[in-house]
């Protein structure tokens, strides 16, 4: 029965927690550890861990991967460890193994799960994809990997848990992805990438193996993940690797005496010198070798055959003298090997960004590269945040329909991550490719959308209206909206655990309207259409000249339904806003001042009693025109390389003010910057920060030189000396130091591009004068930086000419209408004293990333019908929650929940996250205690069971692997909270994951 039923038929007479250990799946004991070939003590054993990289999509699409490769490489592999059981395998990206997976007959799928029990086929990592780490919101990372966690867990059980993360190829390393990692449970993180001043201080220093401490101002240890970089990023030693794909430059081993090249003794010594040049760069007679690359074992059979020879002669040469021992492994294992070692482990607690290959060669382009495609992304995972509430709340538990459209949309969200996705960094074919993805998946979240309106909506009529999503409201086109209908209806649904006051905007086609609710019409406004918007998409057939401007207030985990029409200009009309030749933007908490010329001057504060001067201006950075040479001084910008020429910025000159119009709701200015860039600067009256809507393109490319477009603000003399603020992933906060590594001492190549940082969610500077912090929140993720004082910096767009080398094989030159991309976005300014700032940005931050999902239907019932047959608002909540406390994740679980549920009951996924860190704001940051029995009021609950992060087993099911470490702090085990009755106590950054079993009846 659906969740609003159950509210109105049951009384909650008890409320019981009980987080109950239930006996494993049947499994093989020979799975997890024990498992592992044995090694020989003494020796140095070099663990082969045969692998193959295989991305979602970059120079040609995930379907065309699958069907060139992947799909040989996998059949291959089975049938290499079906034959022989010493062999060894690790799969890594599900968005490929479940689709090989789905293609097998019964007795193929009974011999991948015997591999599976027994050890030799292990999966690591787990996730849909291998997510980047630069431009990924949080909420995506862990969604990515608990749909692969998913499937793993209903298909093969505890035996294909991941225990290890493996982001061997992500350009750069977030340190909340650790923190995410550990609190998944696992034991270990591997990857192969970092800055070339920092390996080689690492090998000097044998630190390539660490604990790293993915929060250790909040979490503590429990977010701590022993970590490794990989000796060769992820490919085997010089000369060893065995697929088809190398045959033309890699020698065989030939060990036919008889023959001419017979080679068997050079190999060996090739490779006995490998291992002891990395042996130098690691504490313990235990290696890890990556035998595998990009798409590796299309002929499995060569590569194995190969590496047994390989095994075969190196072991050999133990009798005479030799001390290296190789045989088949796993990351896990070798990690377990390290472990049992009991030695002490050097830390780190800063990030590996941003990262360089070479002198000159910083990959920071591509945190903003295809910004387009950054901010759809991030887009749709906002969308599926919403969509997974709204089927939960409709009871979609068991619709079949709605959970494989929900896979679909999950599924995509999850390619979507890939780090040749979301970074930008793909063919321009494949990125393609991923915006129709994206798109599918929107359709695919409506059928669960028109559920839940279906279920909550009807007051007096089986179903609500059509509801309707409009994809282009950034250009201000809505079919429902502009094409001269007298009447329709807008709906927002809010996924925050806390009502909020939206900021609507409707493209329309008249100048008058009501805006109403049962209770009466609301205070609207009207804004004329900027010709910058009307350009926006030039094939369009877009008939709306004006904009709609009202405020919604949207209740919490719910929606709220507004009914539009036209209307005579009376007292409840629209009012249309007024041009002024005012200076000034005003609101209740903020303001804006521009000179005559139009030119920004000065942000003001109502709440911190503070104004600053403020300028902003549009400056491109000349792209540098090198070419692909081993010269690291000829390397050019490109999709993944920021380089500026002679690190120098030109200004575009502001060349048309237009005016400020001014509404009842907001205010705003109109600039414009030469022939391809514009803005909009807007205050609302209720809103406490300057919004500013930045229009790039076409950008123009005439004079035969790429253009790197950033947006500066600043406020001179702010003295913030060269120290700013970032987000991690959109969570914890990490200070950045200009030309500054914590770990290392940097030698500076590029004092721009080496200074920039990825920015998911904010960035901001701290003034050591005045107590004052500037922020600015974005709708997607950015390179940025400060490079001068009191500067913000943030990178937008980008046009280049060049390939930058580094494999995409093409320039980064989005076109769209046989034009350069023209790109619209939005930052938030925000300017606060230093110990207020967070309760601004912190729930700010989230009403960005989540905004209200709006629908739109065109009943044509008059508003009194409208309102009487349908139901204008609910809410999910029964209690006002915590203003530290958000609902990161509330869905329905599919299949075979983790604990098995009571009988009656329905499983709910729910993640509860204390949203601030330690010391941010003097009572926001403080431990928050509350009582699930109220937060849940009105369900009927059959139990209460704590998981991990990735939902995929029991958090007092978690042992991991305890770590020395050199600064001598206690390692402790990732311990479930505590529950006192049904009182729960949460510090701050934690994540608290719950499988919730609801009375169905």
């Amino acid at each position: 029965m659906a969740l609003h039923r159950v509210i109105s038929l049951l009384v909650l007479q008890s409320f019981m927690v009980c987080v109950l250990s239930f006996p494993s799946m049947e499994q093989d004991p020979t799975c997890g550890y024990e498992s592992c070939n044995k090694e020989k003590p003494g020796m140095i054993n070099v663990h082969l861990v045969p692998h193959t990289h295989d991305d979602v999509g970059w120079i040609i699409t995930i379907d065309q991967y699958y069907y060139k490769q992947v799909q040989w490489i996998l059949d291959g592999v089975i049938a290499e460890l079906k034959a022989d059981p010493s062999k060894r395998f690790i799969y890594v990206e599900q968005a490929f193994f479940t689709r090989w997976y789905d293609e097998q007959d019964e007795d193929t799928r009974n011999v991948v799960k015997m591999l599976v029990n027994q050890g030799r086929l292990e999966f690591i990592l787990g996730g849909w994809s291998m997510n980047d780490e630069a431009a990924t919101h949080y909420s995506a990372i862990i969604d990515n990997h608990k749909i692969g966690f998913e499937f793993l867990r209903q298909t093969f059980g505890e035996c294909a848990r991941p225990r290890i993360g493996w982001q061997i190829d992500p350009f750069g390393h977030s340190r909340e992805q650790a923190s995410i990692f550990a609190q998944f449970g696992f034991d270990g993180l591997f990857f192969g990438r970092l800055d070339y001043q920092d390996k080689e201080q690492r090998e000097l220093n044998k630190t390539m193996e660490f604990v790293w401490e993915g929060s250790p101002n909040n979490l503590g240890s429990k977010a701590n993940l022993f970590t490794g970089v990989l000796p060769d990023f992820y490919n085997p030693p010089n000369g060893f690797c065995f697929d088809i794909s190398c045959f033309s430059f890699n020698p065989m081993i030939k060990d036919n005496p008889k023959l001419h090249d017979y080679n068997v003794n050079e190999m060996v010594d090739k490779f006995i010198k490998e291992v002891n040049k990395q042996a130098k760069a690691y504490r313990t007679n235990h290696l890890i070798m990556t035998m595998g690359s990009d798409f590796n074992y299309v002929q499995a059979h060569m590569f194995f055959k190969e590496m047994d020879k390989l095994i075969k002669y190196v072991n050999a040469r133990q009798s005479k003298g030799s001390n290296i021992n190789l045989l088949y492994s796993t990351p896990s294992c070798y990690v377990k090997k390290l472990n049992d070692d009991n030695r002490q482990w050097p830390t780190k607690q800063d990030d590996f960004f941003p990262y360089a290959d070479r002198p000159h060669t910083f990959w920071t382009g591509y945190f903003t590269s295809r910004p387009a495609l950054k901010f759809f992304s991030r887009n749709v995972n906002s969308y599926f945040q919403s969509v997974k509430q709204m089927a939960a709340l409709a009871g979609a538990a068991r619709n079949e329909t709605i959970q494989k459209e929900l896979h679909h949309l999950g599924a995509v969200v999850g390619v979507s991550e890939h780090h040749d996705a979301i970074t930008g960094t793909s063919k321009q074919a494949v990125a393609f490719d991923y915006a129709q993805r994206l798109s599918e998946g929107i359709t695919s979240g409506k059928v669960a959308i028109q559920s839940y309106y279906d279920l909550f909506m009807p007051l007096n009529g089986p179903t609500a209206p059509e509801q309707i999503i409009c994809d282009n409201l950034n250009s201000s086109i809505c079919s429902v909206t502009e094409s001269g209908s007298q009447r329709f209806q807008v709906t927002l649904y809010n996924p925050l655990a806390r009502p909020v006051q939206y900021a609507t905007r409707v493209p329309v086609s008249d100048k008058a309207y009501t805006v109403s609710t049962p209770y009466g019409p609301i205070q609207s406004d009207i804004f004329p259409v900027s010709e910058e918007t009307k350009a926006l998409i030039p094939t369009s057939s877009q008939k709306a000249n004006n904009e709609l401007v009202f405020t919604a207030s949207v209740p919490a985990v719910g929606y709220m339904s507004y009914y539009v029409e036209t209307a005579s200009n009376n007292d409840f009309a629209s009012r249309e806003a007024k041009f002024s030749d005012d200076t000034v933007l005003q609101g209740k908490y903020v303001s804006v001042k521009f000179d005559s010329d139009g030119r920004m001057t000065s942000m003001s504060s109502l709440a911190s009693n503070a104004e600053v001067p403020l300028q902003q201006n549009f400056l491109y950075y000349p792209a540098h025109g090198g070419s692909c040479v081993s010269d690291s001084n000829q390397q050019p910008s490109g999709a993944y390389i920021f380089r500026p020429a002679n690190n120098s910025h030109v200004k575009v000159d502001m060349t048309k003010w237009e005016g400020i119009y001014k509404g009842k709701i907001v205010q705003e200015a109109r600039q414009k910057f030469g022939d391809w860039a514009s803005q909009v600067v807007r205050v609302y009256q209720d809103k406490p920060y300057v919004e500013v809507e930045w229009t790039i393109g076409p950008i123009s490319i005439d004079d035969g030189i790429g253009k790197e477009v950033v947006t500066r603000y600043s406020i001179p003399n702010f003295g913030n000396n060269g120290v700013f603020y970032t987000d991690s992933n959109g969570r914890e906060i990490l200070e950045r130091k200009l030309n500054y590594r914590p770990t290392w001492k940097l030698n500076q190549t590029e004092p721009v591009a080496g200074n920039f940082f990825p920015v998911n969610a904010l960035i901001g500077i701290k003034s050591n004068k005045s107590d004052l912090q500037f922020t600015v929140l974005t709708d997607r993720s950015h390179g940025g930086s400060s490079l001068n004082d009191g500067d913000v910096e943030i990178m937008l767009h980008r046009r280049l000419l060049k390939d930058d080398c580094k494999g995409v094989g093409e320039p980064l030159n989005e076109t769209a209408y046989g034009r350069g991309l023209i790109v619209r976005g939005k930052h938030y300014l925000l300017l606060n004293k230093i110990s207020q700032a967070a309760r601004q940005y912190r729930p700010l931050a989230q009403e960005v990333f989540l905004r209200p999902q709006i629908t739109f239907s065109n009943a044509q019932l008059s508003r009194d019908q409208y309102f009487n047959k349908y139901k204008s608002n609910n809410t999910g909540l029964f209690a006002q929650f915590p203003a530290n406390l958000h609902v990161l994740t509330l869905e329905a679980v599919p299949g075979k929940p983790v604990v098995p549920s009571p009988q009656g009951t329905v499983p709910y996924l729910l993640r509860l996250e204390h949203f601030y860190e330690k010391g941010e704001d003097a009572s926001l940051s403080k431990p928050v205690t509350f009582d699930l029995k109220k937060l849940l009021y009105g369900y009927g609950i059959g139990g209460v069971h704590e998981l991990a992060l990735g939902a995929n087993i029991l958090a007092s099911d978690v042992h991991r692997l305890s770590w020395k470490t050199e600064n001598g702090k206690p390692e402790e085990q990732m311990k479930p909270l505590r529950f006192r009755g049904t009182m729960v106590t949460m510090q701050p950054m934690e994540i608290l994951t719950l499988q919730v079993d609801i009375f169905s009846s």
